[in-house]
């Protein structure tokens, strides 16, 4: 009999990756990137910061200090802002950098990885953004036809 390697059943593990199985790694791991504030996060990271009506996240990706996150997104609590900023860190999407100052100044950068995942998320927000008048629509129609 056979035996494999550290490497080999990581590689076996690897191909059998299957969102669809309950107990799938990668399913957590689409659990958190479908989250609505990693997907705005990851946007406003991986743009040159001009975010005006219409604006489709175009430009290079910048580093931000957490309080211009903040304000970047409307509506998210301090709370979610640094959990949704310690999951994306630990998963290698995104680098934390404190600069030694007096207050420390914290700021946070898009990694390769999260470069990567930040050009699918920035079209599904554009398909979001682009389709909202026929979603908004179909709503309405479904709304009248149930009700």
């Amino acid at each position: 009999m056979a035996t494999t390697t550290a490497a080999q059943k990581r590689a076996q593990a690897k191909a059998e990756y299957d969102a669809f199985l309950a107990a799938c790694p990668s399913r957590q791991l689409l659990d958190r990137i479908s989250d609505k504030w990693v997907t705005l996060v990851l946007a406003a990271l991986g743009s040159d910061g001009s975010h005006r009506f219409g604006a489709d996240c175009a430009g290079e990706p910048r580093s931000m200090r957490y309080s211009e996150l903040a304000r970047l997104l409307a509506g998210v609590s301090q709370k979610m802002l640094t959990q949704t900023l310690r999951s994306l860190e630990r998963d290698g999407l995104i680098t934390r950098t404190a600069t030694p100052t007096v207050p420390v100044t914290v700021s946070y950068e898009l990694t390769d990885l999260g470069l990567s995942l930040h050009q699918m998320m920035r079209g599904l927000k554009g398909w979001a953004e682009t389709h909202m008048d026929d979603v908004l629509a179909n709503r309405a129609t479904y709304d009248t036809r149930t009700t």
